[in-house]
Formats: structure tokens, sequence, C-alpha cells
């Protein structure tokens, strides 16, 4: 069983996606986590994100390591990420690496949830359970700038929300797996909604979709 959440920043995907791995006791892959140690590894390098050589060549080098980083919940790893992830190369090595945590979760898990931005789109086109979440730009950037805040970094919301509206142009608007919400996805505006709305009405939508196939919490 197969369960995307796509989304852009900051619009609840994370922590929906933790609390529905937990309660179906699912595996769970960050997909944007890919792209970021993508984008932090050529940055450390002192490469040019936006450069396809370079970001490629971080792709096929990427380890388990890369993942932990600790630069990687910073902007400066959002934006980096935002553009690897506009390379088709890039996206094509990491693909791979996503479709073979969907056809076998680690764990022996009977399924898996993905946090993305084209996980029900591209990844997985062929998952039963699609959701896409949403917020208002104004919003998510409050939601931001509390979560660097809470890192003990600073931020200010003026230059968080310009951040987020020039990634999200970057991110619809590209040429390889814009991002958009997958033709059969339930899609969630979050703005006024808070986690255990949003939880509620993800369940209900699941078991609507699937009831008979997932575990009981």
């Amino acid at each position: 069983m197969i369960i995307t959440v796509d989304g852009p920043a900051a619009a609840g995907k994370g922590e929906l996606t933790q609390r529905l791995a937990k309660h179906f006791g699912f595996a769970r892959l960050d997909t944007g986590k890919l792209y970021r140690a993508v984008g932090w590894r050529v940055l450390a390098g002192g490469g040019d994100p936006e450069n396809e050589a370079a970001a490629v060549d971080a792709a096929k080098a990427l380890a388990a390591d890369d993942l932990e980083a600790p630069g990687l919940r910073s902007e400066e790893a959002a934006e980096a990420a935002s553009k690897v992830a506009a390379i088709q190369a890039v996206r094509g090595v990491l693909l791979e690496f996503q479709r073979h945590f969907a056809a076998a979760p680690p764990g022996g898990r009977k399924g898996a949830v993905f946090d993305g931005r084209d996980t029900g789109t591209v990844v997985c086109p062929d998952a039963m359970i699609k959701l896409f979440l949403t917020a208002s730009p104004e919003v998510r950037a409050i939601r931001r700038v509390k979560q660097l805040q809470e890192q003990g970094a600073e931020a200010i919301h003026g230059r968080v929300l310009q951040e987020l509206k020039e990634r999200d142009a970057r991110d619809t608007t590209r040429n390889v797996a814009p991002l958009k919400p997958a033709e059969d996805a339930l899609v969630i505006d979050t703005s006024d909604m808070d986690a255990d709305a949003v939880f509620a009405a993800a369940l209900d939508f699941i078991s609507s979709q699937a009831p008979d196939q997932l575990p009981k919490s």
C-alpha cells in the first residue's frame, strides 16, 4: 500500500506523513530530503546547484550519511534542493531510489508513505491513496519562520515569504515533474486547519478509498 502526500513547503506534509506512517505501521520517505542532500552536497563542494554536471555527480555519490547532514533543514538547503530538483538527470538518478523504496519498503513493512512534490504524479502514479496539501503563502511563511526559530536559526518573515513564493514559482513552472496535484488526489487546504484536523481528513479519505486493505492502528 502506497500513500503519497505532495504539496509545497510548510503545507503540513511532514507532520501528516509521520502520523500516517506511525498510525498504519508503514515506512516513510521524505523525498525532499533526498534533493536537499544533493543540493547541500553541491554547496559543500563550492559548486552551483543549477550546474547540471555538479548536481548529477552529487546525486550519484549520495550516501546515507548525507541524509543526516545538520544543514539540511536550512533555507539555503531548501533553495538548493529546488534548483537541483529542476534538473531532469538528477531526478532520474533519485527516481530509481524512490521507486525501489516503494516496491520494497524497508523493515519488511507492508506499505510506505511518501512526503514530496511529485510522488503521486511521477514517482508512484499508481498509488491507491494520493493527497495534496496546500496553504496560502502567508500562512506557510509563518509556519516556516516558527520552524526555523525553533531550530535556533534567525528568520525574517518577509524574506521567508519571498523565498517561498520564488520556490513555488520555480517548482510549479519547471518542465520536469512540476508541482501539481495528481488528478485523483484529495486536495486539502490546511491554511485554517490544525494538525489534528488535517490528520482526520486524511484518514477519512483513506478509509473511503481502501477500507479493506489498510492495517488497523
